[in-house]
């Protein structure tokens, strides 16, 4: 018999023998002298993103754990200011009695609401600067690109990661703040005409806005930093188009609704009455209307005299027969915002499709 075999024969062969059936016995056996519990816990310990997901999450976790925290903390502190609001609301006996007798003591209330949406409203442009710009511009300028693409994952794949993760991120943030920002604001949105829906403190903070200007902010920020490879240098562009997408969303969000004009006749050489529109409309226009349907300004036509009857034998001999009022109700909000955002989201599709047929040929 051979002395490999025999599990008695001292030295090297009965070393490696004893070696050889303890491995097996263990392999079939099982691990030995708990082995089986480390095994377990070891396991239970492997974090459950892996594979190129995890080395996205890893790579920029700063940024997206800061996100989540600020998020938190946001949400946490619109929650208290709205729970301060409804005990006031409570105790004044909102709806019941109008909130315009109220204007003093609801005042800093009001200005809550200033100090939250000064924050809402730069998120765009925060993400984009610090989180679009420097995504592949620093993977660029660092030399890592060039890394992960000597490796067996292709490029395609880390860039959709890339977005896809940092699209999520930036998709749970802002829907997130919208969302409970929209639910703080609820109660007296229909009720206290003094804020202006329209403006971007309010428009831009609600609804899908935020999620789509966030969206095409951070992503226009990546193809940024693809062309101009400098993280500095792209951050700083980035900044520009963050302003200037602003800018103009700013200027063209209010042809997104549809205008609603309000008219009032009267008899000619009789005291102008002007047509009520909703509280809490958006006034574009008023204007005086003739017989013939021809409008005039009012602030230029039969301007306020010293006497009543010399005013209303202007209006007489300028043929005036009634107003109209031009306004964009506050129920078209939803819709304009959605409208609105449709057009920023395909922007944002066609930035991310260029980014994989252009964009990807740059990653090295």
């Amino acid at each position: 018999m051979s002395t490999f075999t025999n599990p008695s024969t001292d030295g090297r062969n009965g070393t490696a023998n004893r070696t050889m059936n303890g491995t097996m016995n263990a392999t079939k056996n099982g691990p030995r002298h708990g082995a089986g519990n480390a095994s377990t816990t070891e396991a239970t310990r492997r974090p459950r993103l892996s594979g190129m997901t995890w080395l996205v999450w890893r790579q920029h976790r700063a940024a997206f754990w800061t996100m989540i925290a600020a998020t938190v903390l946001c949400a946490a502190w619109m929650i208290y200011q709205r729970a301060q609001m409804m005990d006031f609301l409570d105790a004044y006996g909102f709806p019941a009695k109008n909130l315009d007798d109220a204007q003093k003591e609801f005042e800093p209330y009001i200005g809550a609401f200033t100090s939250v949406t000064t924050g809402l409203t730069a998120i765009p442009v925060i993400l984009g600067v610090l989180l679009g710009a420097p995504l592949l511009a620093g993977d660029l300028e660092n030399g890592t690109a060039k890394l992960i693409a000597a490796q067996s994952v292709s490029r395609n794949r880390w860039l959709a990661t890339k977005l896809a993760l940092t699209g999520l991120a930036v998709t749970v943030t802002t829907v997130t703040l919208s969302a409970v920002f929209a639910w703080w604001w609820n109660p007296i949105k229909l009720h206290y005409p003094d804020i202006d829906w329209t403006s971007r403190e309010f428009f831009n903070t609600t609804g899908p806005a935020p999620v789509a200007l966030s969206l095409l902010s951070v992503f226009g920020g990546v193809l940024i930093g693809v062309i101009l490879r400098r993280t500095l240098a792209a951050m700083v562009v980035t900044l520009g188009f963050t302003v200037a997408l602003q800018a103009v969303w700013g200027y063209f969000k209010l042809s997104l609704g549809d205008i609603v004009t309000a008219t009032s006749k009267i008899s000619p050489g009789t005291p102008i009455t002007f047509p009520s529109v909703p509280r809490t409309a958006y006034w574009l226009d008023t204007s005086y209307v003739s017989g013939s349907g021809k409008l005039f300004d009012v602030n230029t036509t039969c301007t306020p005299m010293v006497r009543e009857e010399v005013t209303a034998a202007c209006m007489k001999k300028a043929g005036i027969v009634g107003a109209s009022t031009d306004y964009i109700p506050i129920s078209q909000m939803s819709s304009m915002q959605w409208f609105g955002a449709s057009i920023l989201f395909a922007l944002t599709a066609g930035i991310v499709v260029f980014l994989f047929f252009w964009g990807r040929k740059r990653l090295v």
